[in-house]
């Protein structure tokens, strides 16, 4: 059995709703240098899922400057859906990592009218947006 997060919701909400520190915008995102970036993630009709913990290191390090992403972006929070995980007996647990084959976090996935479109998973040579924003 995993540890309850105490503070934190293990249910997913909306990225307005969520409690996690690790999806508060950096302050430090220059979207004028990521115009390209911002221009892919701000396209009609996108959902975004992350899997995120704020225990977690490649959470910590590279969240922040997603959520600042999105926001530049101008993503509505009601578009992107927060999976807290968590530290169980037996690894990651969280809602949805077994129906979206979620292993590794952070891991964001972006869909459109219910399709995959493209999925970042815990690290890569880019950030999360600019991997994201590439692939779309």
């Amino acid at each position: 059995m995993g540890r309850p997060l105490v503070g934190v919701s293990t249910q997913p909400t909306t990225l307005a709703e969520t409690d996690l520190e690790t999806l508060r915008p950096t302050a430090d995102f220059d979207a004028a240098a990521h115009e390209e970036t911002v221009t892919a993630l701000s396209a009609t009709g996108l959902q975004f899922r992350i899997w995120t913990a704020d225990w977690c290191p490649d959470c910590r390090r590279q969240t922040p400057a997603f959520a600042a992403a999105l926001a530049a972006a101008g993503v509505d929070p009601g578009a992107v859906t927060v999976y807290p995980v968590e530290r169980g007996d037996d690894g990651k647990v969280g809602p949805g990592m077994a129906a979206f084959d979620v292993d590794l976090i952070p891991t964001v996935i972006v869909e459109r009218d219910g399709t995959e479109l493209v999925r970042f998973e815990e690290s890569g040579p880019r950030s999360i947006a600019g991997t994201l924003a590439r692939e779309l």
